[in-house]
C-alpha cells in the first residue's frame, strides 16, 4: 500500500538539534553522518489524545542503540521528551499522529568514515505527521517471500535500531515489483524473521508463534503483543518457523508503530485465512487496550 500525502502536513514545524523549523526549511548538513553513512538511530512513535504509547520503552531503545553505536553527547530523555512536547505543540498535534525520532552521529569537519571527525555533537530530529495507520487492518496485506535476507548479529545486530535500512528497503522494493505490499525477509539459515518494517506472528491451534529476535528486530508492539497473551492465559512462544509453517498457520499478522496488528492474508500466492478466532481475540484485545500503553510527555 502506498502512503499519501496528507494536506494536513503542508506546513509542518520540525525539530533539529536544538529549535523548531518549517517544514521547507528543515534541513539537515551534508557532512551530517546520517547522510554520508546512515550513521544514525531512530524511533517511530504513536500517538494518542492519552499521551505516546510505550515511550519509556522507545527512548531507552534509542538510548541503547546510540550507546552501543558509541555516539557521544546523547541527549537526555528529559531534552527529547521537551523536543517531542515543543513538536506536537507547535503542530496541534494530539492524534492521527506518528512521530519518526532520529539521532545523528552529528555533523563532521571533513567527509569521512571515522568517528572522530564528528566533534559538534549528535543531532536530535523530530519528524511529527499526521499519518493514521498505515495499512487497512480490516482487509489485510499480502506479502511475498523475498531473496534479501535480513542481518543476522553477526553482520549486525538487530538490537541496533539504525537507520542503515537498505536491505529492508531491497525486500520493499521486490514486494513492488510483484505488486505486493511488503517483503518476507528469511534469516541466513531460510527460517522467517520479519516482514521489510514490521514483525511477524503466526495462529497455529491454541498457540501463538513468532520468530526469535536473532535476525528480526525485537519490536515494541511485539512485546506488547506478547505481554498481552501472557497477561490474558494465551499460549505465546517464539519459535523458528518455515516458510511451509506460515503458509498452513490458522492465521498470520504483522506488528509494528505505523500499521499498529494487522492481518496477513497472502503469503507467496498462498491464501490465508483472517477469520481465526484466535487471531481476532488477539486483535481486538490490542484494541481496546493500546490507549493504555500511552504515556503522558510531563
Amino acid at each position: 500500500m502506498l502512503q499519501k500525502f496528507d494536506s494536513r502536513n503542508a506546513d509542518l514545524k520540525v525539530f533539529i538539534k536544538d529549535r523548531l523549523y518549517p517544514r521547507d526549511q528543515a534541513k539537515v548538513s551534508v557532512f551530517d553522518s546520517v547522510v554520508q553513512g546512515g550513521d544514525a538511530v531512530w524511533e517511530g512513535l504513536r500517538v494518542y489524545p492519552e499521551g505516546i504509547v510505550c515511550l519509556e520503552h522507545h527512548l531507552n531503545r534509542l538510548m541503547a542503540s546510540a550507546k552501543t553505536l558509541a555516539f557521544v553527547d546523547i541527549p537526555t530523555k528529559e531534552f527529547v521528551k521537551s523536543a517531542i512536547d515543543q513538536t506536537l505543540k507547535a503542530n496541534g498535534m494530539t492524534d492521527q499522529t506518528h512521530i519518526r525520532l532520529t539521532l545523528t552521529r552529528g555533523e563532521k569537519i571533513t567527509s569521512g568514515m571515522d568517528p572522530r571527525l564528528n566533534q559538534s555533537g549528535s543531532c536530535l530530529i523530530v519528524l511529527a505527521e499526521f499519518k493514521p495507520l498505515v495499512y487497512d487492518n480490516s482487509s489485510g496485506i499480502k506479502v511475498i517471500s523475498s531473496s534479501q535476507r535480513r542481518n543476522g548479529p553477526e553482520f549486525l545486530d538487530s538490537k541496533i535500531h539504525h537507520n542503515n535500512l537498505l536491505n529492508n528497503i531491497l525486500a520493499k522494493i521486490q514486494a513492488n515489483v510483484a505488486g505486493k505490499d511488503a517483503g518476507l525477509m528469511l534469516d541466513h539459515r531460510g527460517f522467517v524473521a520479519e516482514l521489510n518494517g514490521s514483525n511477524l506472528f503466526m495462529v497455529k491451534g491454541d498457540t501463538i508463534y513468532t520468530p526469535f529476535a536473532h535476525a528480526c528486530l525485537p519490536g515494541i508492539t511485539r512485546g506488547t503483543v506478547m505481554a498481552l497473551c501472557e497477561r490474558h492465559q494465551i499460549a505465546i512462544k517464539e519459535a523458528d518457523l518455515s516458510l511451509s509453517e506460515l503458509y498452513n498457520a490458522d492465521g498470520v499478522f504483522a506488528t509494528g508503530t505505523m500499521g499498529e496488528l494487522t492481518p496477513v492474508i497472502e503469503i507467496d500466492g498462498r491464501e490465508i485465512f483472517a477469520d481465526d478466532a484466535l487471531m481476532k481475540r488477539i486483535l481486538t484485545l490490542f484494541k481496546t487496550s493500546i490507549r493504555s500503553y500511552c504515556e503522558p510527555l510531563t
